[in-house]
């Protein structure tokens, strides 16, 4: 779910997705910044690693390759904090790993992977504190699979809007995260209930910052 340096340089349309995205990126990391819990850093580095990781197992397929995402659970966990956790991570493969990105499209990268992370987070995070197991556990599922899957959408629109010679490529791109998005969801929904035993209170990232609320002292 990367797209590397090179194919949105080439056009007056690349370019300005270049920029927009870059804009978008920038916004929602300053955004989740200030929303961050400063207890809560340690989470977005382990967060961050992990999505650094899972990004570098890549299967083949369908003319183009897949890997696990982790994006729904990065939303889950850390809400609008997952912009600057992505953009770290994906800052990190730009730098050591070239092929799964570049800085140019550093920006685009992330708002594809981190907007729709924060979207379920929206959606899904008060139903995985539920009560209820089985909402929870469906809410993990829908999580990780609605995130990878709005990944791909988005992804494929911005290869779409660069030209034409893409839509075969962005057509690929969705059929082939298909499959992702169930394995993601059994991925994320199992981590849930995992983090429901033993660690609930890393379900409960706050929509606004925490921190910065004013105290009565």
């Amino acid at each position: 779910m990367h797209i590397p340096d090179g194919p949105l340089s080439v056009s007056a349309v690349g370019i300005g997705i270049l920029g927009a995205g870059a804009a978008l990126a920038a916004a929602g990391t300053a955004w989740g910044l200030r929303r961050l819990d400063y207890e809560r850093v340690p989470q977005v580095a382990l967060l961050s690693s992990a999505f650094f990781v899972a990004s570098l197992v890549h299967v083949p397929l369908g003319g183009t390759s897949v890997h696990l995402v982790l994006n729904g659970l990065v939303g889950l966990v850390l809400g609008w904090a997952a912009f600057p956790a992505i953009l770290i991570a994906l800052t990190l493969q730009a730098l050591f790993f070239p092929g799964l990105g570049g800085f140019t499209t550093l920006g685009v990268n992330t708002v594809v992977m981190a907007l729709p992370a924060v979207a379920t987070y929206a959606m899904c995070h008060r139903l995985v504190r539920s009560p209820s197991q089985t909402a929870a556990l469906v809410a993990g599922f829908a999580a990780g699979s609605v995130a990878v899957l709005l990944g791909a959408v988005l992804l494929a629109a911005v290869l779409v809007a660069t030209g034409k010679e893409f839509e075969r490529l962005a057509q690929a791109v969705l059929l082939a995260h298909v499959p992702v998005a169930v394995i993601e969801g059994l991925v994320t929904s199992s981590a849930v209930l995992f983090l429901r035993k033993v660690r609930p209170e890393l379900l409960e990232a706050p929509w606004g910052p925490a921190a910065w609320e004013p105290s009565d002292g």
